[in-house]
């Protein structure tokens, strides 16, 4: 490894105990990944909040006892509660405050308590070509792939230890050849620009993509860019995607030779119409006609512009079935719609902040299907939560909320 004399310093506890412990491991994990130095980071987004036993609260302690304090800008991933709707949580005491403190024990290292998925939404939403480390898989392939920034896939520790020296190894994602795409995926067809066809595409991605960087040819120009968060959330939970390229659409690929570097593939797959449909089939476990037990939207979290398509369905169909709608949001864009009035007047609507319905016990009913619009939360629930899925459209989504059971338009 070849050290700056401020990583020397840093090594040998010039800042700290914590800070000297965050900068060897960092050191052994670079040389086991083959980085032969470290470089600069402009921010870190912490994916350790979710309490997963002892250890976890362990190693935050840990650099808190050695005085550690973050280097960059830190924002927060969910955690294992919503400190802000305690009332809403059924997690028994004894896991809750643990958790709880885990939380709370990332803000004293100086990590600010953003307790999002979708950093990105934030103020502290990163620059094309900066230099960041982030964990949380949908927020790592959304910075790498639409701002165009650079991270690797960070897991839990190692993302708070490039937070504390503001440091990362440079290897993988960070350095220009290893962003080339090598795997072309093209799309066979005229597409219209509706959230299935971006999950979709996303999920089959995922899965055949491999190690390889992969190009997208032919993808429809989004409405916005929270189709784009759909299908890198879906493509980094089918598989190991942590960057794409969308020819024409993304900022590293104006045109497929530049997303490939001008290097040759190796392998290529054409997406079909019915290869879309049978991907987002896959995610629904009941039929049409099930009954409900709630909705669950906003995984990744719930951005502005996709709560104002909500608000304006939930006006229009205004379904009175008693059917709760259950919408996981940042802490920032809660603030701002409150500040707005937005939900006010709105039944059976429920925000949840902080933490995500698929990871923590909040549903209060469990025995009816659980709707959701988000690919992520489909393909994660049944095995996280013990839930049944029904996967559609945001519509299909409010429409089966009125009907009480699983309806499509």
């Amino acid at each position: 490894m070849h050290l700056s004399t401020a990583d020397r310093a840093m090594l040998g506890g010039e800042a700290g105990a914590g800070i000297a412990s965050a900068m060897d491991i960092l050191c052994s994990y670079a040389q086991a990944v083959g980085a032969d130095h470290l470089l600069d980071i402009a921010g870190a987004h912490i994916d350790g909040c979710l309490y997963h036993g002892q250890v976890s609260l362990d190693f935050v302690a840990r650099m808190a006892a050695g005085n550690a304090q973050v280097a960059v800008p830190t924002t927060l991933n969910v955690g294992s509660l919503d400190l802000i709707h305690p009332d809403i949580m059924r997690v028994p005491q004894a896991e809750a405050t643990p958790a709880r403190r885990l939380m709370l024990a990332h803000q004293a290292l100086g990590c600010l308590p953003s307790f999002t998925c979708a950093p990105y939404q934030t103020m502290f939403r990163p620059r094309f070509g900066e230099q960041i480390a982030w964990g949380e898989s949908n927020a790592i392939v959304f910075a790498n792939s639409v701002i165009g920034a650079r991270t690797n896939r960070y897991g839990d520790f190692i993302d708070l230890c490039c937070a504390l020296t503001g440091r990362a190894p440079a290897c993988g994602l960070h350095l220009d050849a290893n962003r080339a795409g090598r795997a072309l995926f093209r799309l066979e067809g005229t597409h219209q620009a509706t959230d299935s066809l971006y999950v979709g595409i996303g999920l089959i991605v995922g899965r055949m993509a491999g190690e390889a960087v992969p190009v997208i040819d032919g993808l429809p120009t989004p409405n916005d860019e929270d189709q784009l968060k759909a299908l890198g959330a879906a493509a980094a939970s089918t598989g190991s995607v942590a960057l794409f390229h969308a020819v024409g659409i993304t900022p590293e690929a104006p045109d497929l030779p530049t997303a490939t570097h001008g290097l040759s593939l190796l392998h290529e797959h054409t997406i079909t119409a019915q290869d879309v449909a049978q991907a987002v089939r896959s995610l629904s476990t009941v039929p049409d006609g099930t009954p409900l037990a709630a909705i669950c939207l906003g995984t990744p979290h719930y951005s502005y512009g996709e709560w104002q398509r909500l608000l304006a369905l939930l006006h229009e169909i205004a379904p009175a079935s008693g059917i709760p709608i259950y919408v996981n949001t940042g802490r920032e864009t809660l603030a701002r719609l409150q500040a707005e009035d937005a939900l006010d007047g709105v039944e059976n609507l429920i925000p949840v902040a902080d933490t995500c319905t698929y990871v923590t016990a909040i549903l209060e009913d469990l025995s009816g299907a659980v709707m959701t619009a988000s690919g992520k939360w489909a393909h994660y629930a049944p095995g996280n939560i013990g839930v049944r899925v029904a996967f559609g459209e945001l519509r299909d989504c409010i429409l089966s909320a009125a009907a009480g059971k699983v309806v499509r338009a």
